[in-house]
């Protein structure tokens, strides 16, 4: 009978990244649980889980307040360093009595736009002067990845005042061209709109703000891109369209046609993304669905024709803009991915099919 691994969290950590792995669970009753290439895998080697082995592993990485948060709210968002390994995205939370933790990897070194291999129109966000960008997208779809490479570039290459609000901070970004300024929700300031609503104040050109998550962030955000700076955010949707209308929606009703305006004047682009596993088996390939600013584009958002957005984004492919379908087709065109996979994750499966055909002639 094979022996079991000595439970260590580092060890645990460092096997989730040697196998390429993007999360480990640790939950009472399994071994620990990594998920690669969007599978679940169990980590045999160790032992099941007891809930006093959960409390062993994680409450040395834990400061005294974050013991205290835990323990007060039940759960507690935290960034954690293995060195030389990787650093991680945490949450622990309490399930059926007992503690229940998610480490997720975040690679040390900000990947560049073109190594993540997203179309090309997103690197010219990098040079937009004011305005509000928003990458949606289910969790763990890379949406803040692309973000982090987005600020990198703009640190490469211009001078400006870059302030980031996370929960938690994943990329480490230095000072390059620019001065980044980066806030940590729970240690560096007490929540996101909290945050907004000084950020003004620190002379910024560009802000990262982690997540809309409410009305007043959301509010602030839309003001600060209207009064002249550039500003970034991450919205949990599944299209462009959905993210223009879930803004919307946060407002009360009597509110919902000025915010229409509002949103209309400064939003410049939307990117819907989601990871797909490789037909090769070999990793994950985003598919990602743009939705530009135009003019006919802003005209549908004062109106309320939202729905009208799918057409145009289908239509205004010279203006870079595509529909998640039409990229899922690319996929399968360029032997990326399966035409299963793409069945399984696109918006309509008889657009996909139209998109495909169409897509096998451009190859």
């Amino acid at each position: 009978m094979t022996e079991s691994k000595k439970i260590d969290l580092h060890s645990i950590l460092t096997d989730m990244v040697r196998r390429d792995g993007s999360d480990v669970h640790l939950t009472v009753g399994l071994p620990p649980v990594v998920r690669i290439h969007g599978q679940l895998i169990f980590l045999e080697q160790y032992p099941r889980l007891m809930p006093q082995d959960i409390e062993k592993l994680i409450y040395p990485i834990l400061d005294k307040e974050q013991q205290e948060k835990l323990e007060k709210e039940w759960e507690l968002d935290l960034s954690y360093s293995v060195p030389s390994v990787s650093r991680f995205r945490g949450n622990i939370m309490w399930q059926r009595g007992t503690l229940s933790v998610n480490f997720r990897a975040v690679a040390i070194k900000i990947p560049k736009l073109e190594d993540l291999n997203l179309p090309s129109v997103i690197k010219t966000f990098a040079d937009l002067p004011r305005g509000l960008v928003l990458v949606t997208g289910p969790t763990g779809s890379g949406k803040s990845t692309t973000l982090a490479s987005v600020i990198d570039l703009i640190n490469e290459q211009t001078s400006l005042n870059v302030v980031t609000v996370e929960n938690p901070i994943e990329y480490l970004h230095s000072h390059k061209k620019s001065m980044i300024k980066q806030r940590e929700v729970g240690s560096d300031t007490h929540s996101f709109a909290n945050a907004l609503r000084h950020v003004l104040r620190h002379d910024p050109d560009v802000i990262l703000v982690g997540e809309m998550r409410d009305l007043e962030s959301t509010s602030i955000a839309i003001s600060a891109a209207e009064t002249g700076h550039l500003v970034f955010s991450t919205l949990h949707t599944q299209t462009a369209a959905l993210a223009v209308q879930r803004i919307i929606d946060i407002y009360p009703s009597d509110m919902r046609n000025q915010i229409a305006q509002q949103l209309a004047d400064s939003l410049q682009a939307v990117v819907a993304q989601q990871l797909l596993p490789r037909a090769d088996g070999k990793g994950r390939v985003a598919a990602v669905e743009i939705l530009i600013s135009t003019p006919a584009v802003r005209n549908l958002i004062r109106e309320g024709k939202q729905h009208q957005l799918y057409t145009t984004m289908q239509t205004s492919r010279n203006m870079g803009m595509q529909t998640m379908d039409q990229s899922l087709a690319e996929h399968v065109s360029a032997g990326l991915i399966t035409r299963e996979t793409a069945l399984e994750y696109c918006v309509d499966k008889t657009e996909l099919e139209r998109a495909i055909r169409k897509s096998y002639t451009l190859f």
